[in-house]
């Protein structure tokens, strides 16, 4: 952060925080905006998160999970009454502001001062204030950071390191995805020395599962994995009826494009799932092959290098088909 001095004096009086996350938030979104709203509240603020939407269940036990305002269950008046009071606007772990729907127009019309701390490709400049980097492997990674640079490493607990350590540990694939570095595993370190329990949070993201998960990770990998060995790429399609025979809920999808990308010779791995409202896309991606530009060019979205969301307002197979009909051109980046 380049005015870190204008920051620290802009919090050197208790203020009215409020802390945004994108749609559907994953480990890195809820932990690095729980860990910042708890660091928030120890040095006397007023911290309130707001989600676009619900989140998994695994996700529940963090810290402060209970005082989190989901906007799709709560009317949009107390969100809007929430960022009316607002000193300062928080945005972790998205880019650009349309990721929160309409939440965004709400912080777009505040007076409020705003702060970005994200590390996804070609951001929106909207905030005051920016922690914004690419080379991060998560927006946890640079909350961390931030209460670092302010020197205020001791206000981090056990259940707050938790938090943190958690957006680390799910960005980058239990360290085992390309942008796990030597800073990673030194923010990861220091987090552990400070309270956090690796086992205890590996155990309570990837060991905590619903029978009905397990049963559609079995029919997802025997029926709906299909693999096009001509362009390096695996596809996975879910309709709403397979999500309602498994009992799908929020995060049971979480990782399955992930499997595709685990075969031998597979370079790009998609899931396209009917999410009722419109149509998501998961990218997956080894190598130089861009699904960021993949997403943004063609399924309204964006992300990483390697990693990236889409969607759309068509049917399912009409998507599943614009999806189909792409890979042609991909050919040769696909195959190198």
């Amino acid at each position: 952060m380049e005015n870190i001095s204008e920051f620290k004096q802009f919090l050197s009086q208790p203020r009215n925080a409020v802390i945004l996350t994108h749609f559907k938030p994953d480990a890195d979104a809820l932990g690095s905006s729980l860990g910042l709203a708890g660091y928030l509240k120890k040095r006397g603020h007023q911290a309130t998160v707001i989600t676009p939407s619900d989140y998994p269940d695994f996700l529940s036990w963090m810290k402060g999970n209970s005082e989190v305002v989901v906007f799709q269950k709560d009317k949009a008046a107390i969100a809007q009454r929430i960022i009316d009071q607002a000193d300062i606007i928080f945005c972790l772990d998205f880019s650009s502001l349309n990721r929160i729907n309409e939440l965004g127009l709400m912080v777009k019309a505040s007076s409020a001062k705003k702060v970005l701390i994200d590390h996804h490709l070609e951001p929106e400049r909207f905030a005051d204030f920016e922690e914004w980097d690419t080379t991060a492997a998560s927006t946890a990674q640079l909350v961390y950071h931030v209460i670092k640079n302010l020197g205020d490493q001791a206000f981090i607990d056990a259940d707050l390191a938790d938090c943190l350590y958690a957006g680390i540990m799910t960005d980058t694939g239990g360290f085992r995805h390309g942008n796990t570095n030597h800073k990673v595993f030194l923010a990861a370190s220091e987090l552990v020395a400070l309270g956090a329990n690796p086992y205890q949070v590996s155990k309570f993201i990837y060991d905590t599962n619903s029978i009905e998960r397990l049963r559609l990770m079995g029919y997802v990998l025997s029926e709906k994995l299909k693999v096009l060995p001509e362009y390096n790429t695996a596809y996975i399609v879910l309709t709403a009826e397979d999500l309602k025979k498994y009992s799908s809920q929020t995060g049971d999808t979480e990782g399955l494009v992930n499997y595709g990308l685990s075969i031998k010779g597979i370079r790009l791995s998609v899931l396209i799932s009917d999410r009722k409202e419109n149509i998501k896309l998961s990218f997956r991606s080894l190598g130089d092959f861009s699904v960021n530009d993949l997403a943004r060019k063609h399924f309204n979205g964006g992300g990483h290098r390697n990693a990236a969301g889409g969607q759309t307002a068509l049917t399912l197979d009409e998507t599943v088909k614009q999806f189909l009909d792409l890979l042609p051109a991909y050919q040769q980046q696909l195959k190198n």
